[in-house]
């Protein structure tokens, strides 16, 4: 459980990171979705232990972030968005290499290596340099670190992003071999609900919503979208799309009179909750 007590971080230039957010992280992959600068990666830095909160707390299983980062990191992998394989190595040295820098001994890292790369089905290219993978599987060869290295949190940045959909698929079924507790941020809302147990919403540096996809998609009960190109009174624009939210039972009427009309996604979550903080 990753438990947060009024944590903020205002930057030297006076940039408001994170408004004193409290909440409680219990499900086993808890999805952050918000939008560039709202404040994910921070949140993310800080509670790996690579940055220092301004003011506040936090806790993960119980372990202090301030006082006791030592334990924490022990039990964490921490896997950022621009993290990128050595290309001249090969799939078993990295790991080998990792698991033995965390302190694990080499017939640990060894064995622990072998599971991990026949798991994520990467144990054919165990010796072949990372440079000649694909982007998908470079990934994923992340996630074989976090899976050999039995950490009990996994904290993963955008682990998806810049990636095609069939690689996108692989990383996915990659997360989904873990046993850890995962924290993941994504702008893919697709991936949060194909993920995760639980969802928060964050923007401004402030948390605006959180539950599960079935909570969460209850605030559109008996809802559809209904969009238009042509400026409507009253809608959510979006660049230069309408938007608005109507019972189901009136949806033929709007497809009649030329408007689009779509199901209700996790997007419109992001799209309604985006938009209204910032106006």
């Amino acid at each position: 459980m990753i438990e947060l007590q009024e944590l903020e971080k205002v930057y030297k230039n006076g940039q408001v990171a994170l408004r004193g957010i409290s909440a409680s992280f219990k499900g086993r992959v808890t999805s952050i979705i918000g939008r560039n600068g709202a404040g994910k990666t921070t949140l993310m830095r800080i509670l790996s232990t690579q940055l220092i909160p301004t003011s506040g707390s936090a806790t993960i299983n119980g372990m202090d972030i301030l006082h006791e980062q030592d334990r924490i990191r022990k039990n964490l992998v921490s896997i950022p968005q621009e993290g990128r394989p050595i290309g001249l190595l090969t799939p078993f040295e990295h790991l080998k290499i990792y698991l033995a820098a965390r302190g694990m001994s080499f017939q640990g890292a060894t064995e622990a290596s072998q599971y991990a790369l026949k798991k994520l089905e990467l144990w054919e290219f165990r010796n072949s340099p990372t440079d000649t993978l694909s982007g998908g599987m470079k990934r994923k060869l992340f996630v074989a670190m976090a899976i050999a290295s039995g950490a009990e949190t996994v904290f993963l940045d955008e682990p998806t992003t810049g990636l095609d959909p069939v690689s996108r698929l692989e990383v996915w079924s990659s997360i989904k071999e873990l046993s850890s507790e995962v924290l993941l941020t994504t702008h893919y809302m697709e991936e949060a609900m194909a993920l995760s147990d639980d969802i928060v919403f964050i923007d401004n540096g402030m948390i605006i919503k959180k539950g599960t996809i079935n909570e969460l998609l209850m605030d559109f009960d008996g809802k559809i979208r209904v969009e238009s190109t042509q400026p409507v009174s009253g809608w959510t624009r979006i660049g230069n799309t309408y938007i608005s939210y109507v019972d189901t039972d009136s949806a033929s009427a709007y497809v009649r009179k030329g408007y689009s009309v779509k199901q209700v996604t996790l997007e419109d979550l992001f799209v309604r909750y985006g938009v209204q903080i910032e106006s």
